[in-house]
Order: C-alpha cells, then structure tokens, then sequence
C-alpha cells in the first residue's frame, strides 16, 4: 500500500554522496517529479555532488559540507528550522546521514529495510523501505518512489548543463572520429586498474579509428595515474584530468561515443547522458554499482577475486560482499578489454564495422 493516494506537500530527501551514488539517485527525484510535479521536494546533498546537481530543475538543494564537522549539521538545521515535511527520504546509511537527519522533521521517516540497512539506520527511520529484487542502488533508491506511491519508475535523466559547458567539450573533441573517453581512476587508487592496461587499451581504440582523452578530477591519485598512462602509452591521448568542472566534464561525457571507467562517479554520469560505459570491476559486486543500462559491458574480475579470497562460490555470499585483496583490478587483462570495446563499437553502431 503506498503512503501517499494524492501528491504530498513537500518531500525532503536526504542522500549526501557520493557523485555517482547521487547521480542514480537524481532518477528517482524526477521520476517522482514526472508524476507530482506539484510537490515541492528539497534534496540535501554533499558539497561536491551540488557543484554537479544543485541547479536540477524544479528541485530546491541544500548543500551539505561535512568538512564543517558539527557547524555543517547546525547549518543546516537552522536553514530547515520550522519546516515539516510529509515525508524524509533518508536514501544514505552512513552515521553522518543519520546525524544530519535530527534536525529534519517529517511525518514520515523512509529508510532502507533491514537487507539494505546499516550503520544504525533503523533508529532514526519509522518506514523501512521493502528491497526490491535487484541488488543494483538504483534499483534501490527507485524502492523509495514506489512507497510513496509512483508508478513509472523507468529512470530518466534530465541534467542542466549550460552552452558554455558544451562549448568546452566541443573545442576538445574531434569532428571528425569517434570518442572515447577514459576515466582512469576513482578517488580510492585500489579501484583503479593499471596504467599499462589502459595503455594497451587505448593503443587498441586508437587502430580502431577513435580519439582517446583521458579525464578525471584533479585529485592526485588521478593525476598520477593518468601521467603513468601517458608515459607507457604509443597512442596519442589528449589528456584532460584535473581541467574540467564536474559540468564540463558531464558536457564531456554527452559528447563521447563510448566510455571506458572503473568504479567511479563518472560512469554513473556517462549513464545519466545516454553514452554506453565498459566498467572494469573487481572490488564490488557490478550487479549492484556498475553503469546501469550497461552491466553486459561490464568487464569483472569480482567473481574470480571474490572466490578466491573468501573460498566459498559467488552465489553463497551476499550480494554487498568486497574483496579487500588491493590487486585485485590486476586480475582483468587488457585483452578482455579490447575484445568489450569491438564489441561494443558493434552493438552502439559506433563503426558499421569494425576498420
């Protein structure tokens, strides 16, 4: 039964990061944007992920900056103070969530049930949301919509993203050849796959044809990664890690024919602007944060990492089970990864044939 026959007053969710986390969950605040336009919903979100979402149409954003420590949570209650919301849609289990979830009042207390639910969650909720059958976050975050009561639930995307933004994406991008974008590392490096891997692999896109650049954020550990790239690499690259926004590089993104991308926020954001991603996994379970819409193009080594480190098959452990091993990304061979980007050069028609 959902909680709401008619469209609620107000609604206020709370997911604070991280980018790609944020970026599911913006599907979900449309789609219930698409069926009560009415409703007026506040989302507050990280520091960061508002330099990417925070001007989502129709949508108020209160930015959360948890470098503050406790003035960040006394911010941002006196900016709530004297509002009540039909309902909170506390979409994050970290105890810094929860935290900021005091100061927030609401009828109805969404959280996740106890097969998603951590960190103490369930103290501060009143609603465990049911999990739905996949384990993919989307899928989880779309759960929340369900309860309230929305019925197309079919996640679309609708990012701002201003002609200054494009044009800088267009200066950098060839006319005349396909696109691929690499985004060589996430913010934690034992995500990250090696340097001689996408060396290969870019060496490879580039016989089939296709412009390389590489981008990322200016984070040290991307900076690095994406020089030791460069320097094991014969394919010339056109290296924009560390020189662009996070809307530049959304611009970016829309405009690439294909990406190539570990666990990391931009895989999610290639998914929001429609762009197919290859996702090289290996800690976490790609069923549940690889690039929605293209998990077949996922290439994983999570399987075999997983087994080998725990001794027990895939299918007897839980769906949220990491590999803790740090070389675990060592486990995928470049070759793997150029047989998925011919693959996939078929499948998005990105060549008519493959050169």
């Amino acid at each position: 039964m959902a909680l709401f026959s008619s469209p609620p007053a107000s609604l206020c969710v709370l997911r604070l990061s991280a980018i790609g986390d944020a970026s599911n969950a913006s599907a979900m605040v449309q789609a219930i944007q698409r069926q009560w336009p009415e409703t007026k919903i506040t989302w507050i979100m990280g520091k960061a992920e508002a330099q990417l979402l925070g001007d989502l149409p129709g949508i108020r954003v209160i930015p959360f900056d948890k470098k503050l420590g406790w003035k960040g949570y006394t911010q941002l209650w006196r900016q709530l103070k004297g509002e009540r919301f039909d309902a909170l849609l506390h979409m994050q289990t970290a105890l810094r969530a929860s935290i900021a979830s005091i100061g927030i009042k609401a009828r109805h207390r969404l959280g996740f049930d106890a097969a998603r639910s951590s960190d103490l969650q369930h103290l501060f909720i009143n609603h465990p949301v049911p999990s739905p059958s996949s384990p993919h976050v989307l899928d989880g975050f779309m759960a929340f919509a369900k309860e309230l009561g929305i019925t197309e639930m079919t996640p679309r995307w609708e990012i701002t993203l201003t002609d200054a933004d494009f044009k800088w994406a267009e200066q950098h991008v060839a006319p005349d050849k396909p696109v691929l974008v690499i985004v060589p590392a996430a913010s934690k490096a034992f995500k990250n796959w090696t340097a001689e891997g996408y060396a290969r692999v870019a060496e490879h896109a580039h016989l089939r044809g296709m412009q390389i650049i590489l981008a990322g954020s200016p984070a040290k550990v991307e900076t690095d990664l994406a020089a030791q790239v460069i320097a094991q690499c014969q394919a010339p690259l056109n290296n924009l890690v560390g020189k662009s926004s996070l809307k530049q590089m959304q611009a970016l993104l829309s405009h690439a024919d294909l990406v190539i991308a570990p666990d990391t926020g931009p895989a999610h954001m290639a998914v929001a602007v429609g762009t197919p991603v290859i996702g090289l996994y290996a800690h976490h379970n790609p069923q549940r944060t690889g690039p929605y819409r293209y998990l077949d193009y996922v290439v994983s080594a999570y399987r075999e990492a997983i087994e080998a480190e725990t001794g027990k098959p895939l299918e007897a452990l839980s769906w949220r089970s990491r590999v803790k091993a740090e070389d675990a990304m060592t486990r995928i061979q470049p070759a793997a990864v150029c047989a998925m980007l011919d693959k996939a050069l078929i499948d998005f028609t990105i060549f008519e044939e493959i050169q």
